[in-house]
Parts: C-alpha cells; structure tokens; sequence
C-alpha cells in the first residue's frame, strides 16, 4: 500500500473478488483467513458492503455478491438480458410459453429478461421487473434447490399455482456463471408440465449460462 492508496477501500474490493470468484459464497472467517485480517475487520466490510447492496449474506451467514454489483453500470442489466434473449425466445417458441430470466435480488428472485411466444392464442402475462419470494415459484425454488447441489450439477424444479392460480412453472438455475445467481424458466397456463420442458429448460439455461460467461 502507498500513501495514495485506502487500505479499507482495498480490502473492500478484495472482498468483492474474492466473492465474485466462489458459486457458493464465503464465511466471515474463510473470508478473514484469505485476506489475512481478523473477524471484527470483516464484519465491518460486509456491514458497509451490504449498506450499497454490493454483498448479501444468505440465512446460513455466507455472504455473496450482491444485485448491486450489477447497478454500478447501467449497462450491465441491458447486457445481461441481450446475452439471454437468444434462448430466451428459441425456448418461449419452442414451448410456446412464455420464457423469463430471473435473478436473485436480496432475498427475492428477479425477473429482468422476459420472451412472450409469438404463434400461441394466449399465453402468462409476465413482465421484466416482476419479484416474488425465492421460496415462491419455480424460478426461485431452482435457484434454491442449485445452492444444495454439487457444482455442474443441473435439474429442474416444476410448481402450480404458487404465484398465479391456474399457472405451472418449470426453471433451472444457472450455473457455473461467477457473481450471477438465477435461472431460466417458463411459466405456463397448465395444470401439468410436459416432460418434455423441464429438459428443455435445462439446455436454455446452459446457454443463456454460456452466453454469461
């Protein structure tokens, strides 16, 4: 460190790469034993961090980037729905349901890319900028589900009538994308899913993953 640098500033952006590296976020003392300093030092950079939204700590204490990260450019949220809007409407076509991206937002899941199909006589209403609770929707309940399952491992998660009655959903979450949590999905007006879309939602989730990357 020289005299024009800030050594807090500094350990707050090691901080942030060092959770920008890891899928599964850290613990306050993993965090302490990589950047060398004590707990009470940690706590008070992810206290701060957390005030702008750039880290979130999950219900067990790990702390992971935060939706922040991304407010910092304003491009980026353009940039990450023009990345998924290529499988986005190969899946809403294919489907002919209508296909969302969804984020994790605090602890709320996100919707910040949305492809209504062209060629079907109704369709969900679902719009950019929806939330709802992780716990509530397939979109959330596959990212939960991917948080418990080993690295490269991909499934789907199906629900009805969670956010909408009458309404089916089918996600998979992304993964192996560094600092972006979420899943791809469709929302239906079905009791049942098909087999066929769960399998079809986890190949446009490794897409939209790839197009991440």
């Amino acid at each position: 460190m020289t005299a024009e640098t800030s050594q807090t500033l500094d350990r707050g952006l090691r901080v942030l790469k060092l959770l920008a590296d890891t899928d599964h976020g850290l613990t306050v003392t993993e965090l302490s034993n990589k950047l060398g300093v004590n707990r009470t030092v940690v706590y008070r950079l992810l206290a701060t961090l957390e005030q702008h939204a750039l880290v979130r700590r999950d219900l067990g204490g790990r702390a992971r980037v935060g939706l922040g990260v991304l407010r910092l450019g304003r491009q980026v949220h353009p940039l990450v729905r023009e990345a998924a809007l290529p499988a986005l409407r190969s899946l809403a076509e294919d489907i002919g349901a209508t296909a969302h991206l969804t984020l994790v937002d605090g602890s709320d899941a996100l919707a910040v890319a949305v492809v209504e199909p062209t060629w079907t006589d109704y369709h969900v209403a679902y719009r950019a900028g929806f939330r709802h609770p992780l716990d509530r929707g397939a979109a959330g309940r596959a990212i939960l589900a991917a948080r418990q399952k080993p690295v490269g491992e991909t499934a789907f998660t199906l629900t009805h009538g969670e956010l909408e009655a009458g309404a089916s959903g089918a996600a998979a979450a992304l993964m192996g994308v560094t600092g972006v949590e979420g899943s791809v999905g469709v929302v239906m007006l079905t009791d049942s899913i098909p087999e066929r879309v769960g399998p079809r939602v986890v190949d446009a989730a490794r897409e939209v993953a790839d197009a991440l990357r």
